[in-house]
């Protein structure tokens, strides 16, 4: 059978005693080094899983103002042209006005000058009728000399205008 000796019951308690001082200064030490090493780890999941999530919430948020953005932009765009369009027609419309008015400006200065000319016409022909008229009472002539003094004047007279 198996003889124990007082080695072996020795041995046996040196291995306990062994156990007994390695589980107090190495497996505990161990044991809660790891148990922290693994809380940090989950830990770091933990907040890697909220930075995860927070980044999807800001690039969902980020993108939502995005496309506000760009609508707004999109409608700045089209305001500013609707308002140059406007603006544009209102110039032209100004633009077409002054232009009547000038026209208009100009027909009555012409329609003035052009009444002012017939007046100094009329009074030139009247002047130029009393002339004849004062040069014919003077001389009594046939009436084909008094033609011919009347074409006579006539052409005098006009040549004397010609040379004013």
């Amino acid at each position: 059978m198996l003889d124990f000796s007082v080695t072996f019951i020795i041995t046996i308690i040196n291995i306990a005693i062994l156990f007994f001082v390695l589980k107090a200064l190495l497996f505990k030490p161990v044991s809660k080094f790891m148990a922290e090493r693994a809380k940090r780890v989950q830990d770091s999941i933990d907040q890697a899983k909220k930075d995860r999530e927070e980044a999807a919430k800001l690039l969902a948020e980020y993108e939502t103002r995005l496309k506000n953005a760009e609508a707004e932009a999109h409608e700045i765009v089209k305001t500013a042209h609707e308002n140059a369009e406007r603006q544009a027609q209102l110039i032209i419309a100004d633009g077409k006005k002054e232009a009547q008015d000038t026209v208009n400006a100009a027909l009555k200065q012409i329609e003035v000058e052009r009444q002012a000319a017939l007046a100094r016409f009329k009074l030139e022909a009247a002047a130029l009728v009393m002339a004849v008229s004062a040069k014919l009472s003077a001389k009594d002539f046939s009436s084909d000399d008094n033609r011919r003094y009347v074409n006579m004047m006539l052409e005098e007279l006009s040549a004397q205008k010609g040379n004013n």
